[in-house]
């Protein structure tokens, strides 16, 4: 198969979303380099651990065993940044507090449901934030591959795997696309550079709209 984008240019693209002013949390995984393409933008990061005011992550060298993101890797905190409970973090999400969330996902429906929190056969679950944040954020933004190392299709008619979230995913961005959850259906919105809309189709169960605005995904080489 071709290749799509680059974890980089996906984390690149995920951050066009963001707006200055806004409260932001980042999930595990592919979010977590979200933070890297953020310098210098007005924007507040929520890590679920118990920090507001994330930073990137930290240099070789000044690690901070006690500043870490939720997958645990060592991160700065920006000017003004705070520490929180883990407590106090989850009344920020449930409160409604939080403009927008990135969250990994094994399967995303047509219908906007997300799994991402235990792939059956596995030993070990993950539940993490994720059921909070699907229903405490003003939107929902999911960042993945566009299919399993397997080859298996993950935007999907119908999610498989348990659900964290019921009709919650309002974007979903992928190595090959960037598809809207419309009331109407999945809308095609951007392309991999080298893809084409019917190549994406092919690896992507449900029937896709096509956007008359349909455009190149853009990010670093």
């Amino acid at each position: 198969m071709k290749r799509g984008c680059s974890k980089e240019q996906m984390a690149w693209r995920a951050a066009q979303e963001i707006r200055d002013g806004m409260y932001v949390n980042m999930g595990i995984g592919l979010p977590n380099l979200i933070p890297e393409y953020l310098s210098g933008r007005d924007v507040v990061i929520h890590s679920e651990n118990g920090l507001l005011g994330m930073g990137p992550l930290a240099a070789a060298g000044t690690e901070d065993p006690d500043v870490v993101n939720a997958a645990k890797q060592a991160v700065v905190i920006s000017p003004g940044g705070a520490v929180s409970s883990q407590a106090d973090s989850f009344v920020m999400i449930r409160g409604g507090h939080l403009d927008m969330t990135f969250l990994g996902a094994f399967q995303v429906s047509e219908q906007g449901d997300i799994a991402n929190w235990h792939v059956p056969g596995s030993r070990i679950p993950g539940v993490g934030g994720a059921m909070d944040l699907v229903c405490g954020t003003k939107k929902v933004v999911a960042l993945m591959t566009h299919t399993s190392k397997e080859g298996e299709i993950k935007v999907v008619k119908q999610c498989t795997y348990p659900l964290t979230g019921r009709k919650c995913v309002n974007l979903v961005i992928t190595d090959l696309a960037v598809i809207r959850v419309a009331p109407e259906g999945l809308v095609l919105e951007e392309v991999a550079p080298g893809w084409t809309p019917s190549e994406v189709q092919a690896v992507t169960e449900p029937t896709l709209l096509i956007s008359p605005c349909l455009r190149e995904m853009g990010g670093p080489a």
